[in-house]
């Protein structure tokens, strides 16, 4: 028996594009943005404007009967090759399993989309295994910071706009892995771009989104990195004059991020851009330098204490052991034991 197809959201795009359409969908996970995004690309797809109206069906869990929503999928279309029936909120759908009777045998000019979110549903249930069988399980995960520099690479790839990894990795650092904040901030800045420049760059994120090009965790990170006192203290002394945009914890987990990485990096066989990039899972040869570079400036055990720091610093700024230090006081303390 072959293995279930193990769905990401790039191929089921490149399918819908190409209008390789399948009989029912099932989206699930904690990432609504995937999942809002392949239902909406279905409803531009499958059908025209003009067919919208007889052959789009939408339901939503909390109101809707399973019934109802298999009597529809059973239909024919009407003056079109596919009908389309969407459901929202699936993971509020009474008696749920009742779609595995219709999943074994699907309408074939039916394309059924259920949207499952805030959660996953139980893969061993009888109604998920048909529908895998039948048609596409995906489930929309969350991002690991570290996978946001490429998402929003390849989000202004798609509309035909460049984008630098300093850029996308300032993005990250300000927003996080939440997608639902970050697309916003995309947005702004492709609205922003002017007729002449289909570029993003770190000054125009400064200009729209607030962040300065000088004073941010990707510059502080990259002046710890090679040990530029100078470049640090004056970062450092910015984010404690502005605290409200610069928290303690988040400069903290972006430190604890890389050199947790860059511990890794000692006990690689051979110590180049490529081993790192495999090892951790980088895509840009960027990233990787930044890597051998602390490999260089940094020894292994000097890197545990940082990362033993780094812990004790998160739970002072927490108020841990901290009955009056403010939290500039705390990243200047915490920066001079990284770099001395």
């Amino acid at each position: 028996m072959a293995a279930p197809v193990k769905w990401t959201f790039e191929a089921i795009r490149k399918n819908i594009q190409q209008r390789l359409f399948h009989p029912v969908y099932l989206l699930m996970g904690n990432e609504s943005y995937f999942i809002d995004a392949l239902t909406e690309q279905l409803v531009e797809t499958v059908l025209t404007e003009e067919e919208k109206d007889f052959n789009l069906h939408t339901f939503y869990g909390i109101d809707a009967d399973v019934n109802g929503i298999i009597s529809a999928a059973r239909r024919f279309p009407m003056m079109a090759e596919h009908q389309l029936v969407v459901v929202k909120e699936a993971q509020q759908l009474d008696k749920i399993e009742l779609l595995e009777v219709y999943a074994k045998k699907p309408m074939p000019s039916t394309v059924l989309v259920i949207g499952y979110k805030h959660g996953t549903a139980d893969r061993r249930k009888g109604w998920v295994k048909s529908i895998e069988k039948a048609g596409v399980l995906f489930e929309s995960k969350k991002l690991y910071e570290n996978q946001v520099p490429a998402f929003i690479t390849a989000w202004f790839k798609e509309k035909g706009i460049g984008i630098d990894a300093k850029s996308a990795q300032m993005l990250t650092d300000h927003v996080g892995n939440d997608i639902s904040q970050l697309i916003p901030q995309l947005q702004k800045l492709e609205i922003s771009l002017d007729g002449s420049s289909r570029r993003v760059t770190s000054e125009l994120i400064e200009k729209n989104v607030g962040i300065s090009k000088d004073f941010n965790n990707f510059e502080l990170q990259k002046a710890i990195i090679h040990r530029d006192v100078a470049a640090a203290n004056r970062i450092v002394n910015y984010f404690g004059m502005n605290p409200k945009d610069h928290p303690l914890i988040v400069t903290v987990t972006v430190l604890f991020n890389y050199f947790s990485n860059l511990l890794e990096c000692y006990w690689l066989p051979r110590k180049d851009e490529q081993s790192i990039m495999n090892a951790l899972n980088i895509r840009s040869a960027f990233f990787a330098r930044d890597y051998l570079t602390g490999v260089r400036n940094f020894n292994a055990h000097k890197v545990m204490d940082i990362i033993s720091d780094l812990r004790t610093f998160d739970a002072r700024s927490k108020g841990v052991d901290n009955l009056s230090a403010s939290q500039g006081e705390l990243l200047k303390e915490l920066v001079y034991r990284i770099l001395h």
